[in-house]
Formats: structure tokens, sequence, C-alpha cells
């Protein structure tokens, strides 16, 4: 599923309240879920990891000169938990532990030859978004609201003596949207992310090669910035 198919069906659920509110109103399900203090809930959702590079133009002994950009994408799978905590009616506070499992395919182009050097990143991270919720009054049984906060992440899978190296740590500000619909049992919030990292998270130290000749990928180099884009459903 692409990126544009996703975001077209969030919005679509996301207008979906709008159409209903020239409805009557209706009994509520789960009328006080949000004026506990502290509510849990866990989630599951799908992303996409990008990484944006500052290619420098850097020309080898030899004479190349090495680009590199992100050459394709594929869907990885979310999960974590939540903590949410009121602070009045509209506003709350966020902690959601969160582990991303993805990857993503980069690949070197020299610019005379046209020759190329693929690299697969694959990533498994370990996040915790701390996050402040805005949320519109509630109306019938949903009710939009817009995310923001910052969410440290530490990447497990990390693997050196490779042509990119990047750091295990990163730091992402993370702004997005969702909509809680209110069912007879629980609370369901289909809600879309994005993530962009403030740190640079390339690692120029290349210490660990073996093969001298992979240095000429870094030194082509100047900057990498992680963004991620994540569909997730919460269930609280």
């Amino acid at each position: 599923m692409s990126i544009k198919r996703i975001i077209n069906i969030l919005l679509f659920i996301l207008l979906l309240p709008l159409t209903m509110a020239a409805q009557e109103r209706k009994v509520q399900n789960k009328p006080y879920i949000d004026y506990r203090r502290l509510h849990y809930g866990f989630f599951i959702g799908v992303h996409m990891q990008d990484l944006e590079f500052t290619n420098n133009g850097f020309t080898t002994a030899e004479g190349e000169q090495w680009y590199a950009d992100v050459a394709s994408y594929s869907p990885g799978f979310s999960v974590g938990v939540l903590a949410d905590l009121r602070i009045n009616s509209f506003l709350s506070l966020r902690a959601i532990p969160t582990m991303h499992f993805g990857d993503k395919t980069v690949i070197f182009r020299e610019q005379n030859s046209g020759a190329q050097e693929r690299q697969q990143v694959k990533s498994t991270y370990i996040s915790l978004p701390v996050e402040a919720k805005i949320a519109a009054e509630r109306f019938n049984n949903y009710r939009p609201y817009v995310i923001a906060g910052v969410s440290p992440m530490i990447d497990l899978t990390v693997k050196k003596q490779r042509p990119l190296l990047v750091k295990s740590f990163d730091l992402m500000l993370e702004v997005g949207l969702g909509c809680d619909f209110y069912l007879p049992f629980f609370k369901l919030n289909p809600e879309l992310k994005f993530a962009f990292s403030i740190l640079d998270i390339l690692e120029k130290d290349r210490s660990d090669l073996l093969d001298e000749n992979y240095l000429k990928f870094t030194q082509s180099v100047d900057k990498a910035v992680a963004k991620m884009i994540v569909l997730s459903f919460y269930f609280e």
C-alpha cells in the first residue's frame, strides 16, 4: 500500500465525523473513559522509513563522484503500549514505548560511469515518544485530535563493515493527527504520524572498515537524517 493511499484512507476516516455532525446526538459509548486521570492501551501499525542525505560531491583519487539516495521503501511493522495522562478536557500527555521493525534500500551512484552500490539497511528501533494530545470536543462517538512530541530512539540492528554506517541513537520530532472512535467495548484511535530526526545519524568514524574502498561512500556524504511516517491503530 502506497503512502498516498494510506493518507487518503486516514483523511476519509477523520473527515467522516464532520459528515455526521448534522445528525441528532446519540447515546454515547464509553462516556466516562476520557475522565479517567490515567488510562492505558496498546497499538499496532505500519510505517515507512526514509533517509535524507546531504551529498557533497567528493571526488576520489580515481576521479569518481558518488551520490547516495534511498532507492526503495518497504512497509514496516510497529507495535507499542500507551499510557495517557489527562491534564484537562482537551489536553493529555502520552508516553508510548514502541518497537519499529523495518528497512530501506540505499543506493550509491557514480556520476560518470553510472556504477552502483546497493545496501539494505534494516532497523529495529526501540523508542519512547512523549507527546501532547490536543482533542476537539466530543460529538456522539467521534473526537478528532492532533499530537506533537519528541521521540528518543535506539537502533538495535546497526551493522558495521558496510558502505554506510548510521549511529544507533536518534532523536525525532513527531506531529500527527487522528480520531477517537468510541465503540461499545473499547476506544479505537486511527492515527497518522510524521517523525523527523533532529540529529545527524551518519557515522563518520569508519575505523570498523576492513575494506578501505568503502570509505569513499562515507566521504561522499556530509549528513544523513532519518524520517518516518507511521499509521497506527490504538485500542484503549
